[in-house]
């Protein structure tokens, strides 16, 4: 089975390990580069681990049925499908973010959604490749992912159980352990009472491979307990105003919520300890007190 550790360039991910924190720009920088920058200062500012993009080729992408739907976009009226090329980064602008995050430096990479994508993307030296819950029964998408030779990180949502084995057994068989699931539910944003967050431990117990949580709730606490179950990596939205245009907005962490997680998540580690029963210096002085001894 997978290995409970996995390796992000020089970063160790799984048991004992810090939580990895994954801010996910997505699409949030409505094809705007200079929110794109804010988003990933925003992000090296409060400590989070690596800032995430979405990668599509629109026309392989985009249904047929939706191509040509008409949508009210910030750059007028137009066809879904050349919508999504207006909030889709290409080469210039990936070089850009390249070399930006090299200098601050924080890890970035991105979600792929078709093989065009994935070539695109391993021109640059990412730490993962993460395939979202969309993709999870596309098992060929899956193994051309693995045959990178990149960790290969699997969102779960909107996915039977009996789908996620399937996956899982691709990724194990064509990863050698070289992956991660992340729990999730794939509304946005995600109603609490939906969240099932003791899944983390069935994802645990069934796959014994590492599991992360990628939250679309609107709130932090949500986020926080995932931590104190044990996940090993965090996945939420990111944005600059939950009242900017586009449909992962309002669903995201704006940046105060973002230094407030991270700390709050950092928090978690210190309470829940290393799990070995030992006596304080502190309770030994009041043992003495109490016990005279």
């Amino acid at each position: 089975m997978a290995k409970k550790i996995i390796k992000f360039n020089n970063r160790l991910i799984g048991e004992n390990q810090p939580v990895f924190m994954i801010a996910e720009i997505g699409i949030n920088h409505n094809g705007d580069m200079q929110i794109a920058k804010k988003l990933i200062d925003a992000a090296f500012a409060t400590n989070w681990d690596c800032v995430k993009f979405q990668k599509r080729t629109p026309e392989l992408c985009v249904p047929e049925h939706q191509k040509n739907v008409m949508r009210d976009t910030p750059w007028g009226r137009m066809p879904y499908l050349e919508y999504r090329y207006h909030v889709e980064f290409e080469k210039k602008q990936y070089d850009y973010i390249d070399t930006y995050c090299r200098e601050k430096p924080i890890a970035w990479t991105s979600s792929i959604w078709d093989l065009k994508s994935l070539e695109f993307l391993l021109q640059y030296d990412i730490p993962f490749i993460k395939i979202p819950s969309a993709k999870l029964t596309e098992h060929e998408f899956i193994v051309e992912s693995a045959k990178s030779g990149k960790p290969v990180i699997l969102s779960t949502g909107m996915s039977t159980t009996e789908e996620i084995d399937t996956a899982v057994e691709v990724l194990e068989k064509h990863t050698k352990g070289n992956y991660a699931i992340m729990h999730t539910n794939s509304v946005y944003p995600a109603p609490q009472e939906d969240l099932n967050l003791r899944v983390i431990h069935f994802l645990k117990e069934r796959y014994k491979c590492i599991v992360g949580y990628s939250g679309h709730e609107y709130e932090v606490e949500p986020t926080v307990i995932a931590a104190s179950l044990g996940v090993s990596m965090i996945e939420r939205h990111v944005t600059i105003d939950h009242t900017m245009w586009g449909s992962d907005q309002f669903a995201s962490l704006e940046v105060h919520a973002m230094d407030m997680l991270r700390k709050r998540i950092k928090d978690v580690d210190v309470v829940l300890g290393d799990g070995i029963k030992k006596l304080t210096n502190k309770e030994l002085e009041v043992r003495k007190k109490l016990r005279g001894y």
